[in-house]
């Protein structure tokens, strides 16, 4: 769980519309949502799951998590506690900060090899970007994996232990990764980042191979879904083979359909197009129509950004590009509001505490946002840059219960064209790859290839769409869904969109 990083933040309702991927964020909630919160905080405090800060300290969560969850359940606040009460225990009975602290860095890095990896870089709203390569992953490989990540004691019974060092690259993105972001200047900077896009390459791999992996994937969506909720923003699948629907037909009942409708499938023709319309082509891997030299395998490629934000401690290193190290990387409190990056794990049984990096808060004075470290102006025009990791301070300190265009960073009447509304595609129409613009006229969207066998292409649900509940807890907390709700073959219980970016 995201440790706090500040005291409870008083939300409230933009009064500017909020793009839809940070509808129901810090700095975008409705006067319900708010309340929510609010009400959110207390249940959870009464019930000993959450702890308000005291005497100027920081509370046990920060709102962001709180929100994860609160999302993760359109808002109900008994739902959204029995998801939160759920995995606070599974973390507790799992030793989850223990085991991000002290797993062996080589084990770590085994591990980071089959899973997604951060690029080093974000899209164009500031989300870390993450590559995963499918390829390579084969049952000989994952029975390696498995046997040497057995001897993990210290996890509950329903908890596989080959799944341990897979939470620990979660625990990863939650705990440096999505702060790190949050600190880089960006749009919307009143809102932490929270969320992550995927790039999934899963060209080359055969019909075989994804049935020996099933099992594994299957138990890493299940828990990743119970446990780390709303961490997803969208996934890229580049390659998809033509019996593609063939396994969609199981990776489908994996998720719930609010994350399937974050999945969208890239023809050849649309990778580079696409990709480039959501992330910067720098900062989008060459391999997929980009400009940047990265690789699945490779440590990051760090965002250049961070050299106007950050001191890398050299280490007697005579490299000129600053990097990360192996294995996990934690923040710690350093002086004057600084935060200083830590790696952390164990290499051959000795605990590795080596500050590697420090982030230099961004401060606003004199209504301009200056970095202490090179003592110039980075923002201007009253936006406000966080200045220190995940905490986040209103840009509306003076008293006003509404953010102004300028606060925002947005335009006085449009949203940014990222974010901007697109036209969805009828839920009649037959199931379709991206088509190539996202503004293309209906007749040509209802024109666009089908896969064969067919797969929804399911926009981001619009704010306040129906959600399902988790598919990883109990049956018996999840409403009823009626055949009109079924994710494949039926209509979905939310707007069908054609464009990934609305």
């Amino acid at each position: 769980m995201a440790a706090a990083q500040g005291a409870p933040l008083a939300i409230t309702s933009s009064a500017v519309a909020a793009p839809t991927h940070i509808a129901g964020h810090i700095g975008h909630l409705s006067p319900s949502e708010n309340s929510a919160l609010n009400d959110f905080r207390t249940y959870c405090a009464d019930r000993g799951f959450y702890k308000p800060a005291v005497d100027g300290g920081k509370p046990s969560h920060d709102d962001e998590t709180l929100l994860r969850f609160l999302r993760a359940r359109r808002f109900n606040v008994q739902d959204a506690f029995g998801q939160f009460s759920d995995t606070e225990a599974w973390r507790k009975e799992n030793h989850m900060v223990s085991l991000y602290e002290n797993i062996n860095v080589d084990e770590y890095e085994e591990t980071r090899r089959l899973y997604p990896q951060w690029t080093g870089r974000r899209d164009k709203r500031g989300l870390p970007v993450y590559l995963y390569v499918v390829s390579h992953l084969n049952s000989k490989l994952m029975g390696a994996h498995s046997k040497a990540t057995a001897a993990h004691a210290n996890h509950d019974s329903k908890t596989p232990a080959r799944m341990l060092p897979l939470f620990a690259l979660y625990e990863n993105m939650i705990e440096f990764v999505l702060p790190l972001c949050t600190a880089i200047p960006r749009p919307n900077p009143e809102t932490p980042i929270s969320q992550s896009n995927n790039i999934v390459d899963i060209s080359g791999v055969g019909l075989k191979q994804f049935w020996n992996l099933r099992s594994h994937m299957q138990d890493a969506s299940t828990l990743a879904t119970a446990h780390y909720p709303e961490t997803l923003d969208r996934i890229f699948i580049i390659g998809a083979p033509s019996f593609f629907p063939t396994v969609w037909g199981w990776i489908k009942r994996w998720f719930d359909p609010i994350t399937t409708s974050k999945i969208f499938i890239l023809g050849p023709s649309e990778v580079k197009p696409t990709l480039t319309r959501f992330i910067d082509p720098e900062n989008v891997p060459r391999k997929y129509g980009g400009e940047l030299d990265f690789e699945f395998g490779m440590l990051p490629n760090l965002d250049p950004v961070l050299d106007e934000i950050m001191t890398f401690n050299s280490n007697g290193s005579k490299s000129s590009k600053p990097t990360l190290p192996r294995g996990p990387v934690e923040w710690q409190e350093g002086k004057n509001g600084d935060r200083v990056a830590v790696a952390v794990g164990s290499i051959n049984g000795t605990p590795r505490r080596e500050p590697i990096a420090t982030l230099h808060p961004l401060v606003k004075e004199n209504g301009n946002v200056e970095n202490r470290k090179q003592e110039n102006k980075s923002i201007e025009n009253g936006n406000y840059v966080n200045g220190g990791l995940a905490e986040v301070v209103p840009p509306y300190q003076n008293g006003s219960t509404q953010a102004t265009p300028q606060q925002t960073g947005l335009p006085q009447d449009s949203v940014s064209q990222v974010d901007a509304p697109q036209p969805s595609v009828p839920q009649t129409m037959p199931p379709q790859i991206i088509p190539p613009q996202a503004g293309a006229p209906q007749a040509a969207l209802q024109q666009a290839m089908p896969l064969q066998g067919g797969i929804h292409q399911i926009g981001q649900p619009e704010t306040g769409a129906p959600q399902a509940t988790h598919a990883a807890l109990p049956q018996a907390s999840q409403p009823q869904i009626n055949s009109s709700q079924s994710i494949m073959t039926e209509k979905p219980p939310f707007p069908v969109h054609s464009d990934p970016l609305s």
